[in-house]
């Protein structure tokens, strides 16, 4: 039973709940991707890789906002039982590629892949809470998480159809293996399996989301920045590990409960829309993502973050903008108008830049004449013009044989696009370059 009033439990409540619904996104994906084996979005296993195989084209409507650039390759990790040896081959060629890792608090633990530790093969320990054993021979690397589950995303460039079946051996050489087998040990006793509760969105939005939060805070083992929080939201009935009865509650703190956890639904919502630095009309996409040196304690705005879309990359792996507005500050619409999009200099980028189209209200690819849904700096035949600036022509139909090269063709209506930068350099990170507005041609 809580002590709180019901004016604290309202706060406390908001105060919660704000902080889980990073974890409970995160979750959500975790449990359609990797626990529940009937629903159709399960990709594999724990401790196993899933590889997207094909470049994806206006047939895929299973995510908003696909990117055109990269390969995924996805697996969720359960270090309960024992650390995870993660191998990369040789990469050749200097392909990009990176392999994100993601704690359940949603915070980006590490990097593997170009940027960070190069081309080379190399093999990397990923261990949870609790272990301290000695680097075995051989490993790169160790990488350690507070919680029992990470999850691995992975992203490697394709220049186009021809490029996908070298993607695939690359990523059918990214392995998992326990640490036990890698040592050539007997494998330890396997850690029990937890009784996962099943995603209900309607749930995680109402009293009942601490059932889920006390569960996914049982797989942690929380951090300093936690353990003061987590004394006060005891008052609610949040405990690690523990089960949640919202009937234990007095009917005035359950109400209470209630009211803060809509008051703070309602708070991230308004943030979600207010996220991101308007450059020339184009929207930056990244804040609130990163390691927890970064936006540790800034609960709000990475709630909202995830709630426009998790798993963003910090900024200096990856420079994202979102353009559907004009120089005019008008909404693009390719049925009124034809418009260009002029760089005095092209996204500086140690990797790769480009620039992918969507058509609106919901950002999916559309078929064109072309076969094109994103350009950039790799595309074949891609040229700069003759006076040394970078011309692309954003519009319905073809604006000549002559200027097909730097055209992304667009819906016959409203649109938006999506800028990204692999691998910025300091020039993007500074804010010294910016994107140029979208004109009306």
């Amino acid at each position: 039973m809580s002590d709180a009033s019901p004016q604290v439990a309202k706060q406390i409540a908001e105060e919660a709940y704000i902080f889980a619904f990073s974890m409970l996104e995160n979750y959500k994906t975790m449990y359609v991707q990797a626990v529940n084996e009937k629903l159709p979005t399960f990709r594999a296993p724990f401790n196993q890789f899933a590889h997207m195989r094909f470049l994806l084209g206006p047939e895929f409507t299973e995510v908003v906002g696909p990117n055109n650039d990269t390969l995924y390759s996805l697996a969720w990790l359960d270090l309960g039982t024992e650390p995870i040896v993660f191998g990369v081959p040789d990469v050749p060629g200097e392909r990009y590629y990176v392999i994100q890792i993601v704690d359940m608090y949603t915070f980006n633990v590490e990097y593997i892949g170009a940027r960070t530790t190069g081309y080379q093969a190399g093999k990397y320990l990923l261990t949870g809470p609790g272990w301290d054993g000695p680097t075995p021979e051989g490993i790169d690397g160790v990488r350690r998480t507070e919680g029992r589950y990470l999850f691995l995303l992975g992203r490697t460039a394709v220049t186009g159809a021809e490029d996908v079946p070298e993607v695939n051996a690359l990523q059918d050489q990214y392995t998992l293996t326990p640490l036990s087998a890698y040592l050539g040990k007997p494998a330890p006793e396997p850690a029990p399996v937890p009784d996962f509760p099943p995603y209900d969105p309607e749930k995680a939005t109402s009293i009942d989301f601490i059932k889920t939060f006390n569960f996914l805070l049982g797989q942690l083992e929380p951090g300093p920045d936690e353990r003061p929080l987590l004394e006060k939201w005891a008052k609610i009935g949040v405990q690690p590990g523990q089960p949640f009865d919202a009937e234990s509650l007095a009917p005035e703190v359950r109400k209470a409960v209630a009211e803060g956890v809509a008051a703070a639904h309602d708070r991230i919502k308004a943030e979600s829309l207010r996220v991101g630095r308007q450059v020339n009309n184009w929207t930056l996409i990244g804040e609130g993502f990163g390691y927890r040196s970064m936006v540790g304690g800034k609960d709000l705005l990475r709630a909202a973050a995830n709630m426009v879309g998790i798993y963003g990359n910090n900024p200096e792996e990856a420079y994202n903008f979102s353009g559907a507005l004009d120089s005019d500050g008008e909404p693009l619409d390719a049925s009124k108008h034809n418009y260009i999009l002029k760089f005095g200099t092209p996204p500086p980028a140690n990797a790769f830049w480009s620039i992918t189209m969507y058509k609106l209200p919901v950002p999916l690819f559309i078929a064109n004449p072309i076969n094109r849904y994103s350009i950039g700096d790799r595309t074949p035949g891609f040229r700069p013009d003759p006076d040394g600036l970078v011309t692309i022509y954003l519009q319905h139909q073809s604006p000549g044989a002559d200027k097909e090269s730097n055209w992304l063709p667009a819906p016959d209506g409203l649109f938006a696009l999506a800028l990204r930068i692999y691998w910025p350099e300091q020039d993007v990170l500074d804010g010294s370059w910016e994107p140029s507005a979208i004109q009306k041609a």
